[in-house]
């Protein structure tokens, strides 16, 4: 009787952190190598920590260390693995079924994978602090990009005094996230945990956040164990120190697979135009009802946005954050895109004419 991919080999023991069918037909030409799958659970330096079905080994990345850095191998990879051999090495990965990444802060344009194969985004969010809508907007768009399904959790809810205040909150998330669940939680008194639990029980979950926001706490509830290191908050702005330094990937009791990540500084878009739009997709369709397709929504005639914002239904902040976000992606884009760098030199042109065309007739009538 011949054997199906699947039980070609002992794949049960990795199905805990995420092995299924389709990862076992992509790894059919590899395992022909003598080669064996592995996820990765944490990179450092050169080397990765790779669960196996024969326990976590450490391998030399040294064979998947291209000059792309979006191609470098990451956490939440499935991995190739050289067998035995002192060192070992990984030979490559599997392709990604999704990414989450980031521009770094280089002026050399360049993007940094977080993460790989996620299904889930859990954007954290603390209420101890002033709730910061555009940088929530901004980890909703690198999460709809990546390719993975957000869920903003709004952590330390037991600190807000009460129910009417909470729900304020959560109504000014959620006008902000359209299409995401948001959940106020608290690890402390147990609310929300039984419905994040359930949410990350299938597939990978990646956990996203400032520091201080309270992933590891999260990631400690949801494991059961102190698994993370839990470091204070600095009161006068909430913020932590970086608790997380490695992305690690851990396998969660009730099923499910759990990466967290580091306290991110900075959340730079990388060529996230879709994310973008999913975020805001309530003014990507009033711009349908544009009377030009290219409509800038700044001052041109019959534009449906503007309508929206002087008849009170767009506030001003979201169509702000919504222009300060499509600007910021497509300057990152046109550092490796001449189209897109020769479209923004006609934009500019265009606009100083006008503004040129504008003081003369100024001019004019002052005469």
């Amino acid at each position: 009787m011949s054997l199906s991919t699947s039980d070609s080999f002992p794949s049960h023991s990795l199905a805990a952190f995420g092995w299924d069918e389709h990862w076992a037909a992509e790894f059919t030409p590899y395992r022909a190598q003598g080669l064996v799958p592995g996820r990765v659970v944490r990179v450092d330096r050169g080397h990765c920590d790779v669960i196996t079905a024969d326990g976590v080994i450490r391998a030399d990345t040294a064979f998947v260390t291209p000059h792309d850095p979006l191609r470098v191998i990451c956490t939440g990879d499935w991995a190739a693995v050289d067998p035995g051999g002192d060192p070992r090495f990984v030979r490559t990965y599997l392709p990604r079924r999704t990414a989450f990444v980031r521009s770094t802060s280089s002026k050399r344009s360049e993007g940094q994978i977080l993460a790989a194969n996620v299904d889930h985004a859990v954007i954290a969010v603390s209420l101890a602090v002033e709730l910061d809508l555009g940088r929530i907007e901004r980890f909703l768009a690198l999460a709809w990009e990546s390719g993975a399904q957000p869920i903003v959790v709004l952590t330390k809810a037991d600190l807000v005094p009460d129910a009417t205040g909470l729900s304020y909150l959560v109504d000014d998330v959620q006008h902000t996230a359209p299409g995401v669940q948001v959940l106020p939680a608290s690890s402390h008194t147990g609310l929300g945990m039984d419905v994040l639990a359930a949410v990350v029980s299938s597939g990978t979950t990646v956990l996203l956040g400032v520091s201080g926001a309270g992933k590891s706490t999260l990631a400690n509830a949801l494991t059961g164990e102190e698994v993370m290191e839990v470091q204070e908050a600095r009161d006068v702005d909430g913020k932590g120190r970086h608790t997380t330094t490695t992305r690690n990937l851990l396998a969660l009791p009730g099923g499910g697979v759990l990466i967290d990540t580091p306290g991110l500084r900075g959340v730079g878009l990388w060529d996230a135009g879709t994310g973008v739009g999913q975020v805001f997709s309530e003014i990507e369709e009033l711009a349908e009802g544009c009377r030009f397709h290219d409509c800038a929504h700044e001052s041109e005639p019959g534009c449906a946005v503007l309508a929206a914002l002087a008849d009170g239904s767009l506030g001003e902040r979201r169509l702000e954050s919504y222009r300060k976000l499509l600007r910021e992606n497509q300057y990152i884009v046109a550092k490796t895109d001449a189209r897109v760098r020769a479209e923004i030199r006609r934009d500019w042109r265009r606009k100083h004419a006008e503004g040129r065309a504008a003081m003369e007739a100024k001019r004019g009538r002052v005469r």
